[in-house]
């Protein structure tokens, strides 16, 4: 298991959220803790190489993972999300 943590601005995103995405959202945050063993995530490339995101319907989660830490960068819904 890893640590997961997430970054200001990411905290500040999840309290931005309607209640039911964010009891989504709030589950894929648990599943990130038995980090590989997690299905649904993809890798970014580009200036983003090294760095995955996952998806509960319209929203999206980006993350990076170093060592035994999993933490969350953004999130948001996908309409906005990769601008």
């Amino acid at each position: 298991m890893v640590v997961v943590t997430l970054e200001l601005e990411a905290a500040e995103q999840l309290d931005r959220l309607p209640e039911r995405i964010k009891s989504r959202v709030t589950g894929i945050i648990k599943r990130l803790g038995n980090w590989p063993e997690v299905s649904g995530a993809k890798t970014l490339q580009g200036e983003f190489a090294k760095h995955y995101r996952i998806r509960t319907g319209d929203y999206r989660l980006q993350f990076r993972v170093t060592g035994d830490e999993v933490i969350i960068e953004r999130m948001g819904h996908r309409d906005r999300f990769y601008e």
